[in-house]
């Protein structure tokens, strides 16, 4: 599936992990603690478009004008019951005061609507909607290029936003970011010298005024180095960074930054289509406990994995006992705050 509550990038930041080497490993874990979250919380922190069936009448209890749900409601698209559609003025989705997410639609009773089986009891009631405990996004820059709706590799004009695992959003289509390459920005160093192999020369001066975006890492020669800061054209950066080498470099070297996504499309049950250059993009950002599981999740695994799963770190006189007692508050903490309880479907 490869959608994760926490990118590639940010566990490479947060547990000091540098190079390509370890990232295939990153994703197993990645996939892993993103799927067990979703397991022990009983959730899913994106939303998905699908259409599910219940029964009705269900054997759950009695006939009545409220139908409870086996899954985050996030909004309807469509409700048919009986082969009647239910239109949306005469029904509510609840808790209203609290939703989304939604755990149960009741007819408005002031309505002539009412639930029906039809013929049979047996997926009496299609919601078709969308699915998940939350869609929280924010803007992650745009497409640097027309799409034709079948490309699965988007340039796109800022990579500081977007990681490896990230679910996006184009238009009406949702993707998912499995890996980025380089792409050139199509700027270079302005500098009227060459670049010292100096991990002090931080000041970068390029031709374009907005050609590269602060957080990007940027590669010169082999050499990436981490955007900390723009002022008009001057980049100020960390050198050698993840884990490259040192190095000078020529002036009117060639920048280029990870902007090529190679995306799965037309995912979580949306459709692919074709989007014009400079569509906006926004990404989806799931609750940050989550994301913070999630993350705690891997780095411990990865440290049991170099370990030999022994409980313990390092070698020697450096060995160190790894207790797990920090991750298991975090676990608690989203357990109390997100654990969902599965109820009747209806009363």
């Amino acid at each position: 599936m490869s959608l994760f509550y926490c990118t590639v990038e940010q566990v490479k930041r947060a547990a000091q992990i540098n190079g390509p080497d370890e990232e295939p490993s990153i994703k197993r874990l990645l996939e892993s603690a993103s799927r067990e979250v979703e397991r022990s919380l009983n959730r899913r922190f994106y939303p998905t478009t699908a259409i599910k069936y219940f029964p009705y009448p269900s054997s759950t209890g009695p006939c009545n004008y409220r139908y409870w749900l086996d899954d985050d409601l996030i909004e309807v698209i469509l409700l048919v019951s009986g082969g009647t559609t239910i239109l949306a003025a005469d029904y509510f989705k609840e808790p209203v005061n609290y939703g989304p997410p939604y755990n149960r639609i009741e007819i408005d009773l002031a309505s002539a609507a009412a639930w029906e089986s039809g013929d049979t009891h047996q997926r009496a009631i299609e919601v078709t909607g969308r699915w998940g405990y939350c869609e929280i996004s924010i803007a992650a820059g745009a497409l640097a290029e027309a799409d034709d709706g079948t490309e699965v590799a988007l340039d796109v004009t800022d990579s500081s936003l977007i990681g490896v695992g990230d679910l996006i959003l184009i238009g009406t289509e949702r993707m998912i970011v499995t890996e980025k390459t380089l792409l050139d920005t199509t700027t270079e160093v302005n500098m009227g010298a060459h670049i010292a192999a100096d991990e002090a020369v931080v000041a970068i001066t390029i031709d374009g005024v907005g050609a590269v975006c602060q957080g990007e890492t940027i590669t010169i020669d082999a050499e990436r180095m981490l955007v900390e800061g723009v002022a008009g054209a001057v980049l100020t950066v960390k050198r050698a960074y993840d884990g490259s080498v040192l190095a000078s470099h020529l002036d009117n070297a060639d920048l280029y930054a990870p902007r090529t996504l190679t995306v799965e499309r037309a995912a979580v049950g949306t459709t692919a289509a074709a989007h014009a250059d400079k569509t906006a993009i926004t990404k989806n950002v799931p609750p940050s406990l989550i994301s913070e599981l999630v993350l705690a999740e891997v780095i411990y695994g990865a440290t049991q994995e170099k370990g030999s799963f022994a409980l313990t770190a390092g070698a020697g006189e450096a060995v160190r006992e790894i207790s797990g007692k920090g991750i298991a508050d975090v676990r608690k903490r989203a357990d109390d705050a997100y654990r969902r309880t599965r109820g009747p479907r209806s009363i």
